[in-house]
C-alpha cells in the first residue's frame, strides 16, 4: 500500500525536474527597440483672424475749464451742473466796480482827445486854405498846424487803444460758452470772490454728442491697424451693448514709457448714453494684412539661444531660426528668410534635437 502512494509522487517530482532542464535550456532572445517615428508637415502661408482687447477711456470731443480773466466778484450765475448750454451763451456774469471807473475814465478821454484833434484838424485845413492865396500864411505857421494836427491825431490813436483795452477788461466779467455742451462742474456760488491764479475753475463744459475714445496699442500691434478701420467695444454699465466708432487719429509715435502708439476713436453719441470717464473694453481686430507661414505651436522651440524651427534635410535636422507674429489657438505666425513654402518640418520638435540628427519620418 505505501508502494501505491510513493509511485504517483516519484512521477510528480520527475516530471518537474524535465520541465525546470528544458527552460533552463531555452535561451533569452533580445527584443529590438523600434524608434518612435517623428510627425512632419509641410509648410504652407494663410492669413491669421484674431483679436485683442485693450482698455480704453472716453473724454468729451471738446472739454474747457472756464476761469475768471481779472478779479471780481461772481454777479450772476445762470446755469448749473447738468444744464445744456449753446455756443455764445452767457453763463456766469462777473462785476468789478473799479473796471467800470476806469471804463468811464478812458471814454472821457477819448471824447476830450476827440474833441481836441476836430479843433486842430479844422485850424490846419482853414489855414491851407488860406495859404493857396500867395503871402496869407507864412510857410512856418503851415507847418505848426500840420505838426499839432498830427501829435493830436496820435493822442487820440492812444485815447482809442487804452479805451478798447478796459472795453475788452469789461468784456471778461462776461463768461460765454465757447461751444455746444453740457455743464459738468460748478465751482462757485453768486458772490464768491474770483480772479486770476484760481486753482479751480469756474466752470466745466464738455460736449458730449461727440465723444473721444482714447486707447494705448503695444508696439507689437500697431502695423495692424489703419485710420477708418471699424473698431467695437463696450462698458462695464451698459452690459450687452457693444458700440461701434472708426479710427479717427493715430499719433504715428510711440510713447518711449510705455512703448505704444496712442489711437483716438471719434464716437457719436447722440443719445448721450455714453458718458465721459466712462472705461471702455475695446475689441481690435487683428488680420494679417497678407499671407504669412503658419505652424502649430507645437512645432516652436524656445531656446535660451532663440526660437527655432526644426527643418527637415535629407532625413536630417536642421534649425531654422523664426520671429513670432500672431498667436491663435494652436496656430501661430513664424517669419524667417530660410523658409520655403512646402519645407518639410517637425510637428513636435523639442530642444533636445539638435543640427544633423537623423530623423525617421
Amino acid at each position: 500500500m505505501n508502494t501505491k502512494i510513493l509511485q504517483p509522487t516519484a512521477l510528480f517530482f520527475v516530471a518537474l525536474f524535465i520541465l525546470s532542464s528544458c527552460n533552463s535550456n531555452k535561451k533569452e532572445e533580445p527584443v529590438a527597440e523600434l524608434e518612435p517615428k517623428m510627425e512632419t508637415f509641410s509648410l504652407a502661408k494663410s492669413k491669421l483672424t484674431t483679436d485683442l482687447r485693450l482698455p480704453a477711456e472716453l473724454s468729451g470731443f471738446s472739454q474747457v475749464d472756464l476761469y475768471a480773466k481779472v478779479n471780481s466778484y461772481v454777479k450772476t450765475l445762470k446755469v448749473d451742473i447738468g444744464s445744456d448750454v449753446k455756443k455764445g451763451q452767457l453763463l456766469i456774469e462777473l462785476e468789478a466796480p473799479e473796471i467800470s471807473s476806469q471804463l468811464s475814465a478812458s471814454e472821457s478821454r477819448l471824447h476830450s482827445q476827440e474833441a481836441v484833434y476836430t479843433a486842430s484838424n479844422s485850424t490846419y485845413q482853414r489855414l491851407l486854405e488860406t495859404s493857396k492865396v500867395e503871402g496869407t500864411i507864412s510857410k512856418n505857421d503851415l507847418e505848426l498846424a500840420l505838426s499839432k494836427k498830427n501829435s493830436d491825431f496820435a493822442q487820440l490813436a492812444a485815447a482809442r487803444a487804452g479805451h478798447k483795452e478796459i472795453k475788452s477788461i469789461q468784456d471778461y466779467l462776461q463768461i460765454r460758452a465757447p461751444f455746444d455742451g453740457k455743464v459738468t462742474a460748478r465751482n462757485v456760488n453768486t458772490g464768491a470772490y474770483v480772479g486770476q491764479g484760481a486753482q479751480i475753475p469756474l466752470l466745466t463744459v464738455q460736449d458730449q454728442k461727440k465723444l473721444r475714445l482714447s486707447l494705448s496699442v503695444p508696439e507689437a500691434y500697431t502695423g495692424y491697424l489703419k485710420v477708418g478701420d471699424m473698431i467695437g467695444f463696450n462698458v462695464v454699465s451698459l452690459r450687452g451693448e457693444t458700440f461701434q466708432a472708426k479710427i479717427s487719429r493715430m499719433s504715428g509715435a510711440l510713447d518711449l514709457k510705455l512703448r505704444s502708439e496712442r489711437v483716438e476713436l471719434d464716437v457719436i453719441n447722440a443719445d448721450e448714453k455714453l458718458l465721459p470717464g466712462m472705461v471702455a473694453e475695446v475689441i481690435l481686430p487683428l488680420n494679417s494684412k497678407k499671407e504669412t507661414f503658419v505652424v502649430p505651436k507645437s512645432a516652436v522651440v524656445n531656446t535660451a539661444e532663440g526660437i527655432f524651427l526644426i527643418k527637415v534635410v535629407n532625413k536630417k535636422a536642421q534649425r531654422i531660426k523664426v520671429s513670432l507674429g500672431l498667436e491663435v489657438d494652436d496656430k501661430i505666425e513664424v517669419f524667417s528668410d530660410s523658409l520655403q513654402q512646402n519645407d518639410v518640418l517637425l510637428s513636435k520638435a523639442n530642444e533636445e534635437i539638435k543640427d544633423g540628427d537623423d530623423i525617421k519620418e
